[in-house]
């Protein structure tokens, strides 16, 4: 089977799109904020179990992304608000419950709350996907008060039904198809939504949880992304998603890196920094939805 949601195209066939605000590089900070049940098998270890069989509680790996949470939270935080910057949080709705201050912070900071679970625990294992994305939307619509538009699932994982749950949920635009440098229209039985760029590249996980790669890492990635999109020319408008998650990029051999990462995108006079609901307004307005016309 092809692509059943979104035909094949090569990139950029259909055109360039326009610039927004008079830039091409639309660059998204992507913070996924989750909650761990303590309870639970924890969903990535940075320690393999002893003997390795799995235990529970799990408290070294438990402990590594609550550091990120109680430390690497705050550092991030206090980073971005330096520079006047805020992005997407990618928030496990129960983070509302556990961890209130956290959501006060991102509220407070202009950040857009977008939907990424209950806990962090794919929604193909869970027996009632469309009542937990209904929960999950519930409670950050009721905290925030934003109208929560955009979606990325925990661990991007879908079932073959779950854009038409997210879709009869008043979810327009979705992160998990991860596959372009800039968004495109997918299909649903319900009408069309954004695909929205995610990235699993410029992604704190592969490179440092899985790769363990060195911490200047995800800097380096960069450099040199942004020296490529130089030579393919100006003209092309693009996504660059810093897919963040805070017990990686948030400690502090990392973070150095993270504010450098910050800086040279602002040195730069293409990039604008956006959110999922700024890239659904710029992309649908230039790129209206099937069946209809500008």
């Amino acid at each position: 089977m092809s692509n059943p949601r979104i035909p094949f195209q090569i990139s950029g066939a259909s055109g360039h799109l326009p610039k927004l605000n008079g830039r091409s590089l639309l660059v998204h900070v992507a913070l996924n904020v989750e909650h761990w049940p303590f309870e639970r098998a924890m969903p990535r270890t940075v320690l393999p179990p002893p003997h390795g069989k799995a235990v529970s509680p799990d408290v070294p790996n438990f402990s590594w992304v609550e550091y990120g949470l109680r430390a690497g939270m705050p550092r991030i935080l206090d980073m971005m608000r330096a520079r006047g910057l805020t992005g997407g949080a990618l928030l496990n709705a129960s983070v509302v419950r556990t961890y209130p201050q956290l959501a006060e912070l991102l509220l407070a900071d202009g950040w857009e709350f977008v939907g990424h679970g209950l806990t962090q625990r794919a929604l193909s294992l869970e027996p009632d996907e469309e009542a937990i994305i209904a929960q999950s939307l519930q409670i950050l619509r009721d905290f925030s008060g934003q109208k929560v538009r955009a979606w990325l699932g925990p661990g991007l994982a879908e079932t073959t039904e779950t854009p038409e749950a997210l879709k009869r949920n008043g979810i327009d635009c979705v992160h998990d198809w991860a596959l372009d440098d800039v968004p495109h229209w997918m299909t649903t039985s319900h009408g069309p939504m954004i695909a929205l760029p995610y990235s699993l590249d410029m992604n704190d996980v592969p490179i440092y949880a899985i790769g363990n790669e060195p911490s200047s890492a995800m800097y380096d990635r960069l450099a040199d992304t942004l020296a490529q999109f130089d030579a393919e020319g100006s003209s092309a408008v693009r996504v660059l998603t810093l897919a963040l998650h805070p017990h990686l990029i948030g400690v502090p051999h990392r973070a150095l890196y993270f504010g450098r990462m910050l800086d040279l995108l602002l040195a730069r006079d293409d990039v604008v920094f956006v959110n999922s609901s700024q890239m659904a307004d710029w992309f649908s307005a230039a790129r209206p939805q099937p069946g209809t016309s500008a």
